[in-house]
């Protein structure tokens, strides 16, 4: 058991993802949420002058990356557990962020029974995953798989899809019918093992076949 209650500071810039974490985690006896913040700068601030057991920390930030902003964190304060807690799921960030000094990273789909297990864990000094981060990280690394082969077709397609463009667009543009794009955009996402056209894009600048 705890003799003090751990405190924890939730850093994300959706307002509403903060509340409902506060909301949660009030149920939880042995935690009190000590503050909140939308942005890295103002998250440093407070943590030159106030000591902080753990911090939730989102990826993306108005004001930096959540991975940098991690390695700063523990610098200024080495005793503080930085758990990640993002929507991101490529394993390059994960592991990025666990080479920073994040001591764990959980998916903002977790339940809250997983997120407090993972708290209790990073508490006790080891590295924490949700189920789903663990999934990930035990995958091989896209770098180390070989980069796929796409026609010249393929690779145009591609290109416009990092564009933003939809398979009406694409098709309109380059003279095809919406089902041949679709059929293209459906053999690329087989090529790169990639659930939808996000993972499709980061896989595709790893192999760096467009440029970010």
């Amino acid at each position: 058991m705890q003799s003090h209650k751990i405190n924890i500071v939730i850093v994300d810039d959706h307002p509403i993802v903060i509340e409902g974490l506060k909301m949660m985690l009030k149920s939880q006896s042995f935690l009190t949420v000590l503050e909140t913040f939308t942005t890295g700068s103002d998250l440093i601030s407070f943590l030159r002058s106030n000591e902080i057991d753990i911090i939730l920390l989102d990826i993306t930030l108005p004001d930096t990356n959540g991975t940098e902003l991690c390695r700063e964190i523990k610098k200024i304060s080495p005793n503080t557990s930085v758990i990640m807690f993002s929507n991101r799921s490529e394993r390059s960030i994960i592991m990025q962020a666990i080479q920073n000094g994040a001591s764990g990273y959980i998916l903002k789909n977790t339940s809250i029974d997983e997120l407090v297990i993972c708290i209790k864990g990073a508490l006790s000094g080891n590295i924490v995953f949700c189920e789903e981060t663990k999934q990930i990280i035990s995958r091989p690394s896209q770098n180390d798989l070989p980069v796929p082969r796409i026609t010249k077709r393929e690779k145009q397609i591609l290109r416009m899809v990092a564009e933003g463009k939809t398979s009406a667009m694409i098709a309109e543009e380059l003279f095809l019918s919406p089902l041949t794009v679709d059929t293209h955009r459906k053999n690329l996402l087989q090529k790169f093992q990639a659930r939808n056209s996000t993972e499709l894009i980061n896989r595709a600048i790893q192999h760096q076949l467009i440029e970010e």
